[in-house]
């Protein structure tokens, strides 16, 4: 009897024991929460439509059948059973552009999250398409951000702050935090960029000597002023070197610690996101450092959304009440959306038919009642300035609505009652949205990032690894090749093209620097090598042997723009493409300037 006794006592401590450091939380540790998700979704539409606007300035170079990309040569060596893209039906740029448009409304519905998830999956379609259409302007970012689509169809990314989430029936008994396989997935695929980033730069000797940094920050190329004023500084960057390869090794693993995680949780957050940002302060790397950071809002801790409404919930917001008219519907869906996307969706909203006195100055303002805590009333815009007040964004609220012309706005807005006119919430209905998730997407979750576990493995050691074709064809087929060996083998050297061409007249220019003199030095941080990181990324590659193909698109490509901006004699004639690299051997020392002959070409021939 003692010796059950005993046993029962142990059991019971070990229990305590367990429960007292959540190690029976995995919720906490595996979970996320939904509010996180949705700035996670507003960010991860807004980097959409910010990316579809800088690829839209090289649109015609960069997605027509007059720029370096051709259709003949995606189908000649970028072909593939699941290699597709709308934007090869045509290659005017009229078409590109609808197409541009469309993705683009799609990523707004996105960020406001309306209809989120099938919204969700066709960005993450027209992202594939758009990616598909010319991969040698593509980058690691580009990689990750189809990634973060991809797994966010498999979550309630619209759960809150959306549109969903102010039309929907059942918003007062959504979950704030969510444990699915999609959850562990998105979870160990942020995870699994830092891990195998680690391990390829594990590889590099310039890694293991502490080098690596100072070699990164001398490629003109992508670096920026204040990256430039680092290099005086080699020590601290032997420091930055191996603390960026200790943090991507260990910094994911606070994550999953089970003693006070949300604190640890907050410190990961803290330390990848600076890490990000501090590449986009140092190298000039396109949208890929917002993408590395927007990557984390997802992994934010519930405790902090609970301390944001806690410093919200005031006695004067408490007591606040608005009332509406219950036969205009158009009114109410109008208000649960603004108190939604203000964070105010705690404040109740009420039929003013329920209270006559109220009911009366609804009708002679025609307009919603605002009643704060003192009894007073509030009509129209004047009442949506008083609300703002309470908002966590009343800040900068505040300063735009008092504006002369936002209040004139506003006023001609309730004067004319735009906002009853049901025509303008005709599409939006309420409905039943409810958090849950099947066993059969929990499968599939899990299965799919126990196979880019695997295909991550590979990507170390391609010639060692081998993994069934099976699962290659499901790789492919849903987009999810990656490979993390960004900085992994950084050269120290700065690289320019340098394009001589000779005008019909006989008149030497440099084709590459739009006419300009003809000059072979490395170029200064004040001149930019390369337009931006898509050009870099394309013409980085041209000089690789396996895109040796792709000069005789380029040079077509250079013909016909020259051209067709000049006439007679001052057209291209012919013009030849050097590559050329300077290795930075110390601060006052580099090596001779390396001139690599890469294409000739003809314009008239």
């Amino acid at each position: 009897m003692n010796q059950r006794l005993n046993i029962h006592n142990y059991y019971q401590n070990f229990l305590w024991l367990f429960k007292r450091f959540n190690f029976f939380k995995l919720k906490e540790l595996l979970g996320l929460d939904l509010r996180s998700l949705a700035l996670f979704r507003f960010f991860l539409g807004l980097l959409i439509i910010i990316d579809l606007i800088n690829r839209a300035q090289d649109i015609k170079a960069h997605y027509t059948e007059s720029g370096v990309f051709r259709l003949a040569a995606l189908t000649n060596e970028f072909s593939g059973r699941w290699f597709w893209s709308l934007h090869f039906i045509n290659g005017t740029v009229f078409f590109q552009g609808i197409l541009f448009l469309i993705a683009g409304l799609f990523a707004f519905f996105l960020l406001i999250g309306y209809r989120t998830r099938l919204v969700t999956i066709i960005s993450w379609l027209f992202l594939i398409s758009l990616q598909n259409r010319n991969q040698m302007i593509l980058s690691a970012g580009d990689t990750e951000l189809l990634l973060l689509l991809f797994w966010g169809m498999f979550l309630p990314l619209g759960a809150y702050y959306s549109v969903d989430n102010a039309l929907n029936l059942y918003a007062k008994n959504l979950p704030k935090r969510i444990l699915s396989g999609a959850t562990i997935a998105l979870t160990l695929q942020i995870c699994f960029i830092y891990w195998f980033a680690a391990f390829f730069k594990m590889k590099s000797e310039s890694w293991e000597k502490g080098l690596a940094v100072y070699n990164s920050l001398n490629a003109d190329y992508i670096v920026t002023s204040f990256g430039a004023f680092l290099r005086h500084f080699p020590t601290l960057l032997m420091i930055f070197t191996f603390a960026t390869i200790w943090l991507e090794l260990l910094g994911p693993f606070l994550l999953f610690i089970p003693i006070k995680n949300n604190y640890f949780r907050y410190l990961a957050t803290f330390m990848f996101i600076s890490l990000h940002l501090s590449f986009g302060i140092v190298f000039r790397l396109g949208l890929f450092p917002l993408i590395g950071a927007t990557a984390w809002l997802a992994l934010l801790p519930s405790e902090l959304w609970e301390s944001i409404n806690n410093r919200l919930k005031t006695s004067k917001y408490q007591q606040l009440k608005i009332y509406y008219d219950q036969k205009c519907k158009s009114s109410k869906k109008l208000l649960c959306l603004f108190s939604t996307f203000l964070f105010l969706s705690d404040i109740p909203l009420i039929p003013a038919q329920n209270n006559p006195e109220v009911f009366k100055s609804l009708k002679s303002e025609n307009s919603w009642v605002v009643i704060d805590d003192q009894g007073k009333q509030h009509f129209q815009f004047k009442a949506i300035i008083y609300l703002s007040r309470f908002s966590p964004l009343s800040k900068i609220l505040a300063s735009l609505l008092k504006c002369y012309p936002l209040q004139w706005i506003g006023r001609k807005i309730f004067n004319n009652q735009l906002l009853t006119n049901p025509l303008i919430t005709r599409n939006l209905k309420f409905h039943e949205f409810k958090v849950n998730s099947s066993w059969s997407t929990n499968v599939i979750a899990l299965c799919l990032i126990l196979i880019i576990f695997f295909w991550n493995i590979r990507s170390l050691n391609p010639s060692k690894v081998k993994l069934p074709q099976t699962i290659k064809e499901i790789v492919y087929s849903l987009n999810l090749i990656q490979k993390w060996d960004m900085f992994s083998e950084p050269t120290g050297a700065a690289e320019w093209y340098v394009i001589p061409g000779q005008l019909k007249d006989g008149t030497k220019i440099d084709v590459f620097r739009d006419g300009k003199p003809i000059i072979w030095e490395k170029p200064d941080l004040n001149f930019a090598a390369f337009k931006n990181m898509r050009w870099r990324k394309y013409l980085t590659r041209l000089n690789s042997k396996n895109y040796e193909k792709h000069r005789l698109y380029y040079g077509k490509y250079l013909c016909f723009r020259w051209n067709s901006k000049h006439q007679g004699d001052k057209q291209l004639n012919n013009f030849k493409i050097y590559y050329l690299s300077q290795k930075i051997k110390s601060k006052d020392q580099s090596s001779k300037i390396n001139r690599i002959f890469l294409w000739k070409h003809s314009c008239f021939k």
